[in-house]
């Protein structure tokens, strides 16, 4: 076939159950007609921004799932409900890096069909944003407050890898991978705009980087500074070595 003719089809997709389940017609019609695209690469870049937003529904959706589960204290629903989350954190991220097969020039073309609008804009990444300080309190009630705990019992004075444990480190991981998609798409900027470039939004490229340096639960990051401060004030002492025996004669 033509190239024009396998266009064609992937705009007009044969419907059957599986599509019509799926509304595969309609999710295919969500980019710009491939006539109309700028340049070769602005289909992809459309497909990997809307499959973010839809990643980003899906996490949503499960977190507020999650938050009834922490009022209800049903840990293994927690746990196994934020481990989809923080698999789903991974392939946002991991898809990011299909957007750097761009050249700059190509995506410089691709950026003035956005008029005003930026990443900042994204209805996923901003309700994402909402949704920790709920968390938050919905796990300080129900595995804190409730069971007479503060996050240095549950990391160290009173640790015994309970429930309290095993729900905070889902939701510092969750923190962290959030992080750390922030932080690649800090780089992907890097690579396409520069670093020394101003948003779409006029706004410094300097509040992308804020951005990533902010932390959902302040609280589970501490815990670690402060343990390692009041375990190394033992750090300064001077022990005797345990790689020989001190009393051993040389032969």
């Amino acid at each position: 076939m033509l190239k024009s003719e396998y266009h064609a089809r992937i705009e007009a997709p044969e419907m059957r159950d599986y599509g019509v389940y799926l509304q595969c017609d309609k999710l295919l019609q969500c980019q710009k007609p491939l006539a109309d695209m700028v340049n070769a690469d602005e289909l992809q870049f459309q497909i990997v921004h809307q499959v973010e937003e839809l990643w980003m529904k899906l996490i949503a959706y499960t977190l507020a799932d999650v938050l009834d589960y922490l009022v209800r204290e049903d840990t293994h629903r927690i746990v196994t409900l934020m481990g989809r989350v923080h698999r789903l954190m991974r392939l946002m991220t991991a898809q990011l890096d299909v957007l750097e097969t761009m050249s700059p020039k190509e995506y410089q073309q691709i950026r003035l069909q956005l008029g005003n609008g930026s990443g900042q804009e994204s209805p996923g990444f901003k309700l994402l944003l909402r949704m920790p300080p709920d968390l938050w309190r919905a796990f300080k009630a129900s595995y804190l407050d409730g069971r007479g705990l503060t996050v240095a019992d549950v990391y160290d004075a009173r640790y015994d890898h309970g429930d309290a444990y095993v729900v905070a480190e889902a939701l510092i991981e969750f923190d962290e991978l959030f992080q750390k998609f922030r932080a690649n798409h800090l780089y992907l900027i890097h690579r396409s705009i520069g670093l020394g470039s101003r948003s779409l939004k006029g706004r410094p490229v300097e509040m992308l980087e804020g951005g990533a340096r902010h932390r959902f639960f302040p609280e589970l990051w501490d815990i670690r500074c402060d343990m390692t401060d009041r375990w190394g004030a033992e750090y300064g002492t001077v022990r005797e070595s345990i790689s020989h025996c001190p009393h051993a004669k040389a032969g």
